[in-house]
This record gives structure tokens, sequence and C-alpha cells, in this order.
């Protein structure tokens, strides 16, 4: 028989496979996954900039290449993180990895042991959750409100809670609920933060997916111990299949990242670097980013709006500045994973909320993603998860 380490029953797969297995069947309409849309990849002008990187140096993409990343490419981050997010950095600040998703793995590694505490907004991403598992932490819930991360609570349990080694946040567009944190709340965040000196994961994978209203600055842009690590990706401004990301973070903190790096899979591909880069040398990404804004922006109003019209009064949901998702809430008899079942008859999917909280409960909540969806399959999906809604209130 074969005997699997111990933190491999972190990692058994939960009921959400099954459903997910379901939803990748062109008849399912699916706000389930957080895709991108898909019509508006910029296919023909990545293949030219894939032509010109073979051309112009191709033995050099099909080679091995630093772990820290291509060059070029972390000083096009670091630009882009001063003009987008107004965080002074540079590109020996920039670690490249594949796709964000990496970049919280190595964050548990490099900072948890096993019993550990990560605290994490309630919700918060569940792949992030997955990722964190395999460290065997303890998760503690910091609750939430339309304002983001309640900062009382926030600091109630910094100072009760022994061994906080690390705190994951969204604060723009978060996923699951599609909330933002308050300006206020980013500064009384910092405050605490730097009063108990504890690492801090800023996930910012939606930040540029804005509709509406101000932007808000990043938590990194306010550090000032470098305690922030910033986690920014390529796959919702441009393609999810490069699986690009990176990493910014301090000299000693970022050194750590680089050494998992190089156990992990030592580079990110340098092709797709090369090709990300060159994309970027001969197209104005800023241009596209405002496609996707537009067509998200579209696609969440004429959701928001069905689901004004079709929704009881007893589902509360969220309506999101910008990103991907909004959250809804029943009332708390209500079972959003049976109810999934009777959805998926009507051939239409969602996420169940339980898979968000770390501890488990919250079975009335679900999430749901606007950005993929046509506009009709958005009217026709609400509707039917309308009608089931109702069928389940007593």
């Amino acid at each position: 028989m074969v005997r699997y380490a111990k933190r491999m029953e972190q990692l058994t797969n939960s009921d959400i496979g099954d459903l997910l297995k379901l939803i990748a069947r062109p008849d399912i309409i699916s706000f389930a996954g957080g895709l991108p849309a898909a019509e508006l990849f910029p296919v023909d002008q990545l293949r030219q900039a894939c032509d010109a990187v073979m051309e112009e140096m191709g033995k050099v993409a099909c080679q091995y290449s630093s772990t820290e990343g291509f060059p070029a490419l972390r000083e096009k981050i670091a630009e882009r993180m001063k003009a987008k997010n107004n965080i002074e950095t540079d590109a020996d600040h920039i670690l490249v990895t594949s796709g964000s998703q990496q970049g919280l793995d190595f964050s548990a590694r490099v900072f948890v042991d096993k019993g550990d505490v990560i605290l994490m907004e309630s919700p918060s991403y569940l792949g992030a959750i997955n990722a964190f598992k395999a460290c065997e932490p303890t998760f503690m819930e910091v609750p939430t409100d339309e304002g983001g991360m309640v900062m009382e609570e926030l600091e109630k349990i910094l100072a009760t809670t022994p061994n906080v080694k690390m705190i994951y946040v969204i604060p723009d567009f978060q996923n699951p609920t599609g909330r933002t944190w308050t300006l206020e709340r980013r500064h009384k965040f910092m405050e605490i933060i730097n009063k108990y000196e504890i690492p801090v994961i800023e996930d910012n994978p939606y930040g540029e997916l804005r509709f509406e209203n101000e932007n808000m600055p990043a938590l990194k842009s306010l550090d000032t111990k470098g305690l922030v690590v910033f986690l920014g990706t390529f796959s919702k401004i441009l393609v999810p299949g490069y699986r690009l990301g990176w990493v910014c973070a301090s000299d000693e903190i970022l050194s750590m990242f680089n050494f998992i790096k190089q156990g992990a899979d030592l580079q990110t591909p340098t092709v797709t670097q090369l090709e990300a880069n060159k994309y970027m040398e001969m197209f104005d990404l800023d241009k596209h980013v405002d496609t996707i804004r537009e067509l998200y922006k579209h696609r969440r109003d004429v959701m928001m709006k069905t689901m004004e019209e079709t929704f009881p009064k007893e589902a509360k949901f969220t309506h999101p500045d910008g990103g991907l998702f909004t959250w809804v809430e029943l009332p708390e008899y209500i079972d959003t994973r049976k109810m999934a079942l009777q959805c998926l008859e009507k051939k239409v999917a969602y996420v169940p909320g339980g898979s968000f909280f770390p501890n488990g409960g919250h079975e009335n909540c679900f999430r749901m993603n606007y950005s993929c969806m046509p506009d009709d399959k958005i009217v026709e999906g609400v509707k039917a998860i309308a009608e089931v809604i109702k069928a389940n209130l007593k």
C-alpha cells in the first residue's frame, strides 16, 4: 500500500470538483469560473509578437533563463506598478512567477510552519486557501463588511493570538465578494500591520479592472517597513494561458521567494516572458485593458439589472465597482450546495460559498462571475437561478 505524506490529507478534493467537471459542458451557462472573456484575447497581436520573438531571439527564447525573470519584462512590470498602483519599485524587486497562484504557494512556504496562524478575510479566495493548506496552518477568519476587512476585529485577533505568521488580503474587487476596501480601512490596516510587524500578502489580480469611482492606493504603496508582498498577474489583463505573474517585495523577503522558486521550477518559461514583453513593445496594453473593462462593466450591469428584477428580496448581493464577481447571501436555512444541483438541472452553474471560508460553514452563500457569458446567457441564467431560489424559500 502506498503511503503518502500527512500533508496530502489537507489536499483532498472538495465536492466542488465534480461540479466543476459538469461546468465544462458546452450546454451549461456557467457563472462559476473566474474566467476572462476569451473573445477579447488578442490572438492576432500575440501571434505577431511570437513571430517577432522567434525571428529576433528564438534561441534565447528556447533556452533557460534566470530565476528572477527576463530583465526587460521585470522593468516593464515595475513601471506598470508605478503607473497603476503608485508603488515605487524597480526590476530588482520583481520576481516573475508562473501565475500569481505560484506566488500564493510560495508565500505559505516562505512564512508558515505547521500550526502557524494565517489570517484571511472571511470569506476569501478558495485557491489561496487550497495553496496554503499544504503547509498545515491554522486559519483564522477576520470578519468583513461592505468596506472590507473590519479593522477592530483584526486588531482584537492580533492582540490575543500568538504565532500569527501571515495575513492574506485582496483589497480590490475581492474574490469572492467583489468588495473593495475603503481608503480609511487601508490606512488603518497599515497602521496595525506596522504595530505588530506581520507580513502581508496583497493579492491584486483585478486591480486594473475598475469600472467606476476612484482608484484606491495599493497597500504596498503605503508600506513603510517592507512588510507587504504584492502579487500581480497578466492573467486578467492579457491572457491566463501564459501563466505569467509576479511578486514585488523587499530585498530580504524576495530573496526567500527566489530560493523557493529555484527549488520549484527553476524559472518561469522564457518564451512566454519574451512574448509578453514583445507584445507590450509592439502594442498598447492599456488600450486592451480599456476594452476589457468596457465589456466587463456592460456584463456586470446586465447581471445586476437582471438580479434586481428577478431575485427575491431575501437574496442580498454585492454591486462591485470592478473585477469579475458578485456575491449572493440567502437565508441561513438554504444550502447552496444542494441548490447548485437544482440549478444544474436547469443547465446553470455557480460556486457554492462554503468553499470560500477556510473553517467551513456559510453554506447559504454563493459566488457568480459575469465576465465570460454573453448578455442573453446572463439573463437566461440569472432568471433560472432566481426561480430555484424562490423554490427554496420557506
